[in-house]
């Protein structure tokens, strides 16, 4: 389970909200499948709690993407400006 975050703990920002819709995915499905509560995954999403490692590592096994990739402690970019800036340095 995830715990809250402290108030001197750095904001982790997220993709998960993306990634879930995405796949059509509903809170109930994702936490169905990484094993937490429904309500977990929408703390996450909003940034209320932080994850522990093994839920960072069990979503990031789950969208077959690096954790950094799903976690930041900067804003994350929209995934398209994240492709696109892939694709033009090919």
């Amino acid at each position: 389970m995830p715990r809250r975050k402290a108030q001197d703990e750095p904001q982790i920002y997220n993709r998960i909200a993306v990634l879930r819709a995405e796949r059509g995915l509903s809170r109930q499905e994702l936490a169905d499948i990484v094993g937490v509560h429904y309500q977990t995954i929408g703390y996450l999403e909003r940034g209320d709690y932080s994850p522990s490692l093994a839920l960072a590592l069990s979503l990031a096994g789950y969208f077959e993407i690096p954790i950094d990739a799903i976690f930041s402690l900067t804003p994350l970019p929209p995934m398209s400006a994240t492709l696109y800036q892939s694709n033009s340095t090919a």
